[in-house]
C-alpha cells in the first residue's frame, strides 16, 4: 500500500518509526533528514511541509548527540562561540530564501540540494585525506571553516536535509579534531541552525504539527541509542544506507 495512502494512527507509527531510524543516523553520522523528507514526502506531504517539518522534526536527536559529547565540547566551546554569528545570520537568510520563493522553485531545486549532500557525504573521506597535508594552522582552512559554516548555515536554513552530513564534511577539511569531536560539534552547530529556522518556521505556520510531534519523540530515542552506538557499528554500513537512499531519492524527485 502507498504511503499516501497511510492515515492515522498508523501514519503516526510511520513517523516515530522513521524518526528513531533517523535520531539513529544522527547520533552516529548525520543524514537523518535524507530518511525522514523522502518519508513525508511519500506521505502525501506538500514539499515545502516536508522539508520544514523534518528541520524541526529532528531537533532532538542534536540534543541527545551533545549530551554524549559533553566533555570533548567542553573543549571546544571558544570555537563554537566564535561559530555562532555566522550560524544563526545564515540560518536566517536561508529561511529567507524559501519563504520569499515560491513553491514550484523549492520543488524544482531539491533535487539539486539532495543529490548535492549526497555526493558531499560520499566523496567526505576522500577529501579529507586530499587535504590532510595542509596544516590545520593554515589561514586558508580558518577563512574555510567560517565561510563554511555560513554557507552550510544557509543551506540549513532553506533546506534542512543534510546539514548534519554538509557540516561535518567542512570542519573534517578545517578542524584537526577526530571524528567523534567533530559530531559533537556537528550536533551544537545543527541544533543552532535549526533552533533559528524552527523559530522562523513557526512564526510562518508551515509545520505539520503531527509530524512534528511524532519525529520528536522518535529522532530523541533514536538519537540517544546512535550516540550509543557510535563505537561499535560499522559507520561504512550507514554511509552506503544513506548514499542509497539520497540518490533514489534525488532520482525519484528529478523524475518527477
Amino acid at each position: 500500500m502507498p504511503l499516501a495512502a497511510v492515515h492515522g494512527v498508523a501514519r503516526e507509527v510511520v513517523v516515530l518509526v522513521v524518526g528513531v531510524v533517523a535520531g539513529i543516523a544522527n547520533g552516529i553520522a548525520g543524514g537523518g533528514t535524507l530518511f525522514t523528507f523522502p518519508v513525508l514526502l511519500a506521505l502525501g506531504l506538500p514539499a515545502l511541509t516536508a522539508n520544514v517539518s523534518s528541520s524541526v522534526g529532528v531537533l532532538p536527536s542534536y540534543v541527545a548527540g551533545v549530551a554524549g559529547f559533553r566533555k570533548r565540547l567542553a573543549e571546544r566551546r571558544p570555537l563554537l562561540v566564535s561559530l555562532a554569528p555566522v550560524c544563526v545570520l545564515g540560518s536566517l537568510v536561508g529561511t529567507a530564501l524559501l519563504l520569499g520563493g515560491t513553491a514550484a522553485m523549492f520543488r524544482t531545486v531539491v533535487p539539486w540540494l539532495i543529490g548535492v549532500a549526497t555526493l558531499c557525504f560520499a566523496a567526505q573521506p576522500l577529501v579529507v585525506r586530499v587535504v590532510a597535508h595542509v596544516p590545520h594552522d593554515h589561514p586558508t582552512r580558518r577563512a574555510l571553516l567560517q565561510a563554511g559554516t555560513f554557507a552550510m548555515a544557509v543551506y540549513g536554513g532553506y533546506f534542512g536535509a543534510g546539514l548534519g552530513i554538509m557540516l561535518l564534511a567542512v570542519m573534517g577539511l578545517a578542524l584537526p579534531d577526530d571524528l567523534t569531536t567533530l559530531s559533537g560539534l556537528r550536533s551544537v552547530l545543527s541544533i543552532l541552525i535549526n533552533t533559528v529556522a524552527a523559530v522562523v518556521f513557526v512564526v510562518r505556520g508551515h509545520l505539520a504539527w503531527d509530524v512534528v510531534v511524532c519525529l520528536w519523540i522518535g529522532t530523541a530515542i533514536g538519537g540517544i541509542g546512535g550516540t550509543a552506538l557510535v563505537k561499535s557499528l560499522r559507520p561504512s554500513l550507514l554511509r552506503a544506507v544513506i548514499i542509497v537512499i539520497g540518490t533514489a531519492t534525488t532520482i525519484r524527485l528529478a523524475i518527477g
